[in-house]
């Protein structure tokens, strides 16, 4: 009876083990671009590793490395900005957060509502990423322009935007943009796309653009740097 409990135990025992590698891979994956796009769900095997890697402490971690080699970049690449440098921030998942909401739907397992993810927004809850605020803070401090581009619809989502954004601690950005309607429909690369080349032709040198979707991070007039942040959670095409 004890040899059968055993082995038993020790089935289940591997088949955790086994999920938690699974989902260091696909996670991996993920971050490098290597998967399949867009991709809707994360698997149902990944959930746990998705929960633990989230909420356990090891995405501030990484937060935190990738910040830090941003902050260095800043001081040793560009020492006194002038008032045309620029870094460009991505809001959600970026300077404020969704974890509460992706907690509550199994951190992405489950199909993706978005009635239900804009009544969490107009909630106007959604916590600082309080790595981010710590270089969002230093920039500003340095001299440089920042602007915050979103996907948010400008028409709805304005005004809860930029009281969240403010309540949280993100003030004294250059601009805060969101998606009007002329960009209704299009592709969240070409429009941001647009938005940058836009901002280039004000005049404005961009140094740097963090965001936490591969989109944030392709097309045109990306600036002298990208930086990537994690996110398993979700995939905007």
């Amino acid at each position: 009876m004890m040899m059968m409990i055993r082995s038993e135990l020790d089935s289940t025992l591997s088949e955790v083990d086994d999920d938690e590698r699974y989902g260091l891979s696909w996670r991996l994956a993920v971050e490098t671009n290597n998967t399949e796009r867009p991709w809707k769900t994360v698997p149902l095997r990944c959930y746990k590793h998705v929960e633990n890697y989230m909420v356990g402490g090891q995405y501030q971690l990484d937060m935190n490395i990738i910040v830090d080699q941003i902050v260095f970049y800043a001081k040793s690449h560009i020492p006194v900005p002038s008032n045309k440098d620029a870094w460009i921030f991505d809001v959600d998942d970026t300077c404020i957060s969704n974890v509460p909401y992706y907690k509550a739907n199994r951190f992405g397992c489950e199909p993706f509502d978005s009635t239900m993810f804009k009544a969490w927004i107009n909630k106007g809850m959604c916590p600082a990423n309080p790595v981010i605020l710590r270089l969002f803070k230093t920039l500003i401090q340095r001299g440089f322009k920042v602007f915050l581009v979103t996907g948010r619809y400008e028409e709805t989502l304005a005004k809860i935007t930029t009281d969240n954004l403010h309540n949280q601690g993100f003030i004294g950005y250059q601009r805060l943009i969101l998606r009007s309607g002329e960009y209704k429909g299009m592709s969240a690369v070409k429009y941001k796309s647009s938005i940058r080349k836009e901002i280039e032709n004000e005049g404005y040198r961009i140094w740097g653009n963090v965001g936490d979707q591969w989109t944030d991070l392709q097309g045109d007039s990306l600036g002298n740097r990208t930086f990537k942040l994690p996110n398993p959670m979700y995939c905007i095409s």
